[in-house]
């Protein structure tokens, strides 16, 4: 797997507008908990059906791109953060050490 990383705008109304899944994985550079937080999920992203897009935002350098997902998915921001997008609309939202894959995917269909 490898992830797409997130730094335009656009990319946000591409992910609104696909059908089926996506994930968004929110990482602050400078955060122990979400470094700690990205190495658990990749241990396990081997897991994620290959068709499911993966994307990665800095939240430290594209901060206003996270200001538009918490609007546009109608989240709390959180670091670290991942959530779960199907057909447009967030359907699961971890942050913290609640980010399990095992967890995410009882949500895919």
């Amino acid at each position: 797997m490898n992830w797409t990383s997130l730094d335009t705008p656009g990319q946000l109304t591409d992910i609104k507008q696909q059908p089926g899944y996506s994930l968004i994985f929110k990482h602050s550079t400078r955060c122990s908990i979400s470094m700690m937080a990205k190495r658990r999920f990749e241990l396990d992203w081997d897991k994620i059906p290959t068709e499911i897009p993966l994307y990665f935002l800095d939240l430290i350098k594209y901060r206003d791109i996270s200001n538009k997902i918490s609007q546009d998915f109608s989240v709390h921001h959180e670091s670290p953060q991942l959530l779960l997008i199907k057909d447009g609309e967030c359907i699961l939202d971890q942050s913290h050490g609640e980010i399990s894959v095992d967890d995410t995917l009882l949500m895919v269909e």
